[in-house]
């Protein structure tokens, strides 16, 4: 079979960037090519050097950074090529899929302000036609009911509809060529397959070229003709995805191939007491209309939901964004309203003030999805991890400095560290961080919300054992949030399947991932893992 005309040509690539007298080289002596109609993967860890690599084929650098090697795009030199040539290239014929489009998209405009922009800077279109070249890009894309979705503003749009937008918007100019920059990272699995399905039949529709990067391995299987695996900014190995996958030649692949959580929890004790209890909990939002904002309907976030947690288990708790999970989370901390008991500790807790609250919330703590958002970065990592000791009180005849430098150690960071900052440390460092301001109080109940979706597989492992760790040593209680079927059925003792604030299926782990009885829970596997137990 002949080899695909070449699309993209990168040649012994490297940038550097100098900052305050240091250099950094972010990626050194890279070269691969991209066919036409091909679908080429840049896997690595954050840090590894695939986005910079991407943004360099349209040199989207900042000034601080020094390009040399070769781009060429179509025969043309991309590196030191005149900003009008650039421009002209830039969104017409290579266009680019960013990772949270949240922050991608301007929220101030509407969907359709913001895709005429770019029809009407590239292509000259306004009015009826933009309009009309809008809707159908809206409904190439999936997005359902086009045409009520034009006066939306993404913060009105679930995840992966903002994310169909972000691919409207690239797809806008007629590209020959889609650099997609972890596109899935951040959406469920059942939206993460609608994603990769919409992109690889818009690529084989279209005759795109895509350039997809990524730290999933389980996505370039799924999409990717070639691989090429970065780490420490330079391509280690690259060759066919099949090729690849069978006999993986570099260490480093090796690695990131078998990074996947793996193993069971350990067993509950028979004798271990309960921590929490739920039954037939609701969290209703009530909807208000009219002048006396009477009440015409609830939005029934959390539709009666029962469950029980012991010291030292886990309870998974999975669905789509939307489904309740966090709302549950939430409403078990006392932190928002609901109806039915929340029993902690033997005490039911429904309907407690915040001041009679206070005494328990040292033995309930959380870490969230992103730590770089949930630690404040004008305080150093002992003021952060020591803040709950001055809120709850020392324990007596400790002192702060050492009682930090001890739960560092315990989650695997050197007590050296506690003078830096946030921005100091790696996505997993932080996460570890964050471990910490939880674990230091000693709690009997730790509500994980997404505590691994943020990190690269390898790291996510890590995580996991440390989690798992500190659970065996501390007898921890477990919440555990994820969409994430591979970390919860590593963690997870208990399973529980949330859908439109319902819970559709629950029971042991072993159970619902080896034989799931819902239809619902079926197509979370099956997106999960590309099968359904039988």
């Amino acid at each position: 079979m002949n080899a695909p005309e070449t699309v993209l040509s990168v040649e012994n690539l490297s940038v550097r960037f100098r900052q305050d007298g240091r250099v950094t080289e972010a990626v050194r002596g890279v070269s691969f090519t991209v066919g036409r109609g091909e679908t080429v993967a840049l896997v690595g860890e954050s840090g590894s050097g695939k986005s910079v690599t991407a943004l360099s084929t349209v040199s989207l650098l900042p000034d601080s950074a020094e390009v040399s090697g070769s781009v060429l795009y179509n025969g043309t030199q991309m590196v030191g090529a005149p900003e009008p040539d650039l421009r002209r290239v830039r969104g017409n014929d290579i266009s680019f899929i960013f990772q949270e489009p949240m922050t991608s998209l301007n929220p101030l405009h509407t969907i359709e302000k913001q895709l005429a922009e770019s029809l009407h800077l590239h292509q000259g279109l306004e009015g009826a036609a933009a309009r009309a070249r809008i809707l159908d890009l809206l409904n190439k894309v999936g997005i359902r009911d086009a045409e009520s979705r034009l006066t939306a503003y993404p913060h009105q749009l679930s995840g992966g509809q903002r994310q169909r937008v972000m691919i409207a918007m690239a797809l806008a100019n007629g590209p020959e060529l889609l650099v997609a920059d972890e596109p899935t990272t951040a959406l469920d699995v059942t939206i993460q397959a609608q994603i990769l399905d919409l992109l690889k039949d818009l690529k084989d529709r279209e005759g795109l070229s895509l350039l997809f990067i990524t730290h999933d391995l389980g996505i370039v299987r799924r999409i990717a003709d070639r691989v090429c695996v970065m780490q420490g900014g330079q391509i280690v190995e690259q060759g066919p995805t099949a090729a690849i996958f069978a006999d993986p030649q570099h260490p480093y692949t090796r690695k990131l191939l078998a990074a996947e959580p793996k193993g069971h929890p350990d067993p509950v004790p028979d004798d271990a007491p309960e921590i929490v209890r739920t039954d037939n909990l609701r969290v209703w939002f009530p909807i208000q209309q009219g002048f006396l904002r009477r009440t015409v309907g609830h939005v029934k976030a959390v539709n009666g939901a029962s469950l029980s947690i012991r010291a030292g288990e886990t309870l998974g708790v999975v669905g789509e964004s939307g489904s309740g999970k966090t709302t549950l989370a939430l409403a078990i901390l006392r932190l928002i309203r609901s109806e039915g008991p929340v029993v902690f500790m033997g005490r039911d807790v429904q309907g407690w003030s915040s001041r009679q609250m206070r005494d328990l919330r040292r033995d309930m703590q959380v870490v969230f999805q992103d730590p770089f958002g949930s630690l404040s970065p004008r305080m150093t990592i002992e003021q952060i991890i020591a803040e709950g000791l001055g809120v709850h009180g020392l324990e007596p005849g400790r002192n702060r400095r050492d009682m930090v430098a001890e739960i560092l150690t315990e989650v695997g960071l050197d007590p050296a560290m506690m003078g830096r900052y946030p921005h100091e440390f790696s996505g997993g460092q932080r996460q570890r961080v964050a471990i910490a301001r939880a674990m230091i109080l000693r709690p009997k109940l730790v509500v994980l919300d997404e505590p691994t979706s943020a990190l690269d597989m390898t790291v996510q492992v890590q995580i996991v054992d440390l989690l798992r760790e500190l659970q065996r040593r501390q007898g921890l209680a477990y919440l555990f949030i994820s969409h994430d079927l591979r970390v919860v059925r590593a963690m997870a003792h208990k399973v529980m399947v949330m859908k439109a604030g319902d819970v559709v299926e629950a029971g042991g782990g072993a159970e619902i991932f080896g034989a799931p009885r819902d239809p619902y829970t079926r197509a979370l596997m099956a997106a999960a893992f590309g099968e359904v137990p039988a």
